[in-house]
């Protein structure tokens, strides 16, 4: 089997289900932008190889496929597994909740910096951000659309405690 497929050559490709698209279509830029944010991840994880949040982050790039997928899909989605976001939601706001116990209160902006960790999860953290602009501004959102956004929020969150409390060690 070939790798490639050369049904995109004329700038469409293909959603879950079947639907062709424009490749710059909304749908298509969102889970686009997830999937690029999935790879920072794994970037981030390799120069953080054995710290206690590599986990968590593996964690959450599972997430984030699943989020992927429905944003790949326009409409119904049998076929995906639920995407349970109650349960995703949760566990963000768990691990944000611990992280953020341990940072001294701040009330002014953050200018990223040293470890080199802590900048990789800030860049992380704004790649979330163009994730949920990208995920706002599809059109024909579905409640699982919005669902995703929610995620993509509090993954922010996440991820902007996470870097400080890095920042700290």
């Amino acid at each position: 089997m070939k790798l490639y497929t050369k049904t995109g050559d004329e700038g469409t490709t293909s959603l879950v289900g079947g639907q062709r698209v424009s490749k710059c279509s909304s749908r298509v830029c969102a889970y686009g932008d997830v999937d690029e944010l999935i790879s920072y991840l794994g970037v981030i994880r390799a120069h953080a190889e054995g710290l206690s949040f590599s986990d968590d982050l593996f964690q959450i790039q599972q997430h984030l496929f699943e989020v992927s997928s429905y944003l790949a899909c326009e409409g119904e989605c049998s076929y995906l597994k639920p995407l349970e976001i109650e349960a995703k939601l949760a566990y963000l706001e768990e691990k944000t909740d611990r992280l953020t116990e341990l940072l001294p209160k701040k009330f002014s902006f953050v200018i990223p910096g040293p470890p080199a960790v802590s900048a990789e999860i800030h860049v992380a953290r704004t790649i979330c951000r163009r994730c949920e602009r990208a995920a706002v501004a599809i059109e024909k959102r579905s409640a699982v659309d919005i669902d995703c956004t929610k995620y993509l929020n509090r993954l922010s969150d996440y991820l902007f405690a996470l870097a400080q409390t890095v920042a700290l060690q």
